[in-house]
């Protein structure tokens, strides 16, 4: 049988570069080689796409700072640039090689047509998680794993995810969402409004942004002021929440596309005050617990909270969908969902999957399938009026 030729796409030009690493470390090291041949298109900082000479190997998030360095030492072999076609055709990508050897005598570098079946983003944060590559992937009309281009923009914008979360229903947070122009113009009107509406603590994060990255915990005006100033530094549009009271981080993971699942409950213990980027990557001392000791009704509810936030944004493929739970309460907020979590095989993601009986390399094989359906699908849809 002939092996599909499945392009990894991993690192990008977000702050989540370094995590793209691990997450496609792992990728490359569970595909069935007798099933797969792994193609890996890397995209460094600076937005370049090339043909990588090798695949990441740092699967452990600890790792991908000194595989960073090590990248930085030993560079990608010069001349192998990738460009993507941004139309249906038989060659994906082009593949062009500077390299003074394969320069003709008219200057001309030596280009290659590379087709490939299918796409596998491995990409976390803008230019990459937020829709961008996949409406470059739709104009390539190329299969490709995860949701497309409306339900990645909105699982990556948190102030519109919260909007639609609340025109379906779901259970949602007190926010408030601050323009970085405003905040400039309107300092401590700002700051005002904010812990009239809120009170403290606070949580503030950049809109567009994941694992945690620029997100801080205000607990007095000095703090608040700072976090904005942070969080701006990453994205013109801010989201401020109220802390939940003793809240508890429950996450749950969903697979599918017009039919999800969702895996069992999990919960995180961060080392520190809150899970921020530290204790999810570079501290090893946050618990995670699975399944999560949750009464029987509120794992069911999580779980089904966790399909219907996964349908309200129209995802497909996976998500993780985060919620914080009150202990005083018992109340339950859907918080976000990631429509490219981290995925690496110690993340949450493949761990509540194999908790729930699917494992990593059987992930895999589920999310290239249902990359397969979803784009048959499309191409039963009519494109012309003739």
């Amino acid at each position: 049988m002939k092996r599909l030729r499945v392009g990894v796409l991993y690192g990008g030009r977000s702050g989540e570069h370094e995590v793209s690493l691990a997450s496609a470390a792992a990728v490359f090291a569970h595909l069935d080689k007798k099933r797969y041949e792994a193609v890996p298109i890397r995209i460094e900082k600076d937005g370049r796409w090339c043909l990588a000479d090798r695949a990441p190997t740092a699967m452990s998030a600890s790792d991908v700072i000194e595989q960073a360095r090590l990248d930085a030492a030993r560079p990608l072999r010069s001349g192998r640039e990738v460009h993507m076609i941004a139309r249906p055709s038989e060659e994906t990508v082009l593949s062009i090689d500077r390299s003074a050897s394969r320069i003709d005598e008219l200057g001309r570098a030596t280009v290659t047509g590379l087709n490939l079946d299918v796409i596998f983003p491995v990409l976390h944060g803008p230019y990459g998680e937020d829709g961008t590559v996949q409406g470059l992937l739709e104009l390539a009309n190329v299969p490709y794993v995860g949701a497309g281009v409306l339900a990645s923009a909105v699982g990556m914008d948190k102030a519109i995810m919260k909007l639609v979360f609340s025109a379906h229903g779901l259970p949602v947070g007190p926010y408030r969402v601050v323009m970085r122009h405003e905040r400039e113009a309107n300092g401590a009107a700002t700051l005002d409004a904010l812990e009239s509406a809120l009170g403290y603590p606070m949580f503030v994060k950049p809109a567009n942004l994941g694992s945690s990255v620029g997100i801080s915990k205000a607990k007095a005006r000095d703090s608040l002021s700072n976090a904005l100033d942070l969080a701006g530094a990453y994205d013109r549009k801010i989201v401020v929440e109220a802390a939940i009271p003793e809240a508890r981080e429950i996450e749950c993971a969903v697979l599918g596309n017009d039919r999800p699942d969702a895996s069992v409950a999990g919960e995180v213990i961060p080392s520190r005050e809150f899970y921020d980027y530290e204790a999810k990557y570079l501290d090893d001392r946050s618990q995670v617990i699975i399944p999560a000791d949750l009464a029987p009704d509120v794992s069911e509810e999580i779980r089904r909270l966790s399909i219907a936030a996964f349908k309200a944004i129209d995802c497909a493929g996976m998500a993780r969908v985060d919620f914080l739970v009150s202990r005083p309460t018992g109340q339950i907020f859907v918080n976000e969902v990631n429509t490219i979590p981290g995925f690496t095989t110690i993340s949450m993601y493949s761990k509540l999957w194999a908790a729930t009986g699917v494992d990593y390399a059987t992930l895999l094989d589920r999310l290239l399938s249902l990359a397969l359906e979803r784009h048959a699908g499309k191409q039963q849809l009519r494109t012309s009026l003739a």
